[in-house]
């Protein structure tokens, strides 16, 4: 009797031929790159598109900086990019991300103080985003589905950047209940939507459960809370600890660990990032802008 032949599925011969065509040292196609060399090595290459990412810190940590930082620089490898926000209109995070891009704080362009060298950095930056594909949304909504459907006029997104998970709208038709069981349920939603839209998905978390009067300051998965919901919808689990926030003296200013709390498809561990509390820039410790 002759064997069998076994039919491969479309899915899994899609991945086959990538793995064949695929050289060593190049980033997947389902990749994102973040544009932080060390956190793309971490991440084997970048965030994966439909991916759920939760990046998570202490009140004045720097996380909205960083999720920031990551929108801008993911940008800047040409990969279209979504930024919706609960605090900031599309005006003040450009402000931000000009004062970020250009080295200067945003008192100086409020107040136009700026010297020549900030000024000739200011030009800099306003030509390298003018053109960038990063838009800038409102978060605040009547329910979950109206935020989201303002990505549908947007083409090319690799990443959609959500600051901050607190502050996300219900869904549609949800019976109110605890704050926590909503934020667990916008968290399924938030998962569904880096499927339905072939995205990264960075979410922004408060860290309802951190204590900061603990020996170990670091954040942990079960600072999150929520029913624990980020530990099971969550693919990448971020979290950003800064020594000079709980040990003043001790340690780098600026110094920054990213701790990987949580990754699904690779290993944990942390990266070093230096803060720029100033301009509120981060860059990558070992591989530092120029």
């Amino acid at each position: 009797m002759p064997p069998r032949k076994v039919e491969r599925r479309p899915s899994l011969e899609s991945l086959v031929d990538r793995v064949d065509q695929q050289r060593p040292g190049d980033v997947p196609g389902d990749t994102v790159p973040t544009g932080f060399p060390s956190i793309d090595r971490i991440l084997g290459g970048g965030l994966r598109r439909r991916d759920l990412v939760v990046l998570g810190g202490d009140i004045g940590s720097g996380k909205s900086a960083l999720a920031l930082g990551l929108a801008v620089r993911t940008a800047q490898q040409g990969t279209g990019v979504a930024l919706l926000s609960g605090e900031m209109d599309e005006e003040r995070l450009m402000e931000r991300a000009l004062a970020i891009e250009g080295r200067a704080t945003v008192d100086e362009l409020r107040s136009a103080k700026l010297n020549d060298q900030t000024r000739a950095g200011i030009g800099g930056a306003a030509v390298r985003l003018r053109d960038l594909p990063l838009t800038a949304l409102p978060l605040a909504a009547r329910d979950f589905e109206t935020a989201a459907e303002r990505l549908d006029s947007l083409r090319g997104l690799g990443l959609v950047v959500v600051d901050y998970l607190q502050l996300v709208p219900s869904p549609r038709g949800v019976a109110r209940s605890t704050q926590d069981e909503d934020l667990a349920l916008v968290l399924q939603r938030l998962k569904a939507l880096a499927l339905e839209r072939q995205v990264a998905l960075v979410v922004v978390s408060q860290l309802p459960r951190f204590d900061a009067k603990r020996p170990n300051a670091r954040p942990a998965l079960d600072d999150f809370g929520h029913l624990g919901a980020i530990k099971q919808h969550a693919d990448v689990v971020l979290g950003i600890y800064r020594e000079e926030m709980y040990n003043p003296g001790h340690g780098v200013d600026g110094a920054t660990e990213l701790i990987v709390l949580k990754n699904r498809n690779g290993p944990t561990g942390f990266v070093d990032l230096y803060f720029y509390r100033r301009w509120m820039r981060f860059e990558d410790m070992l591989d530092p802008d120029r």
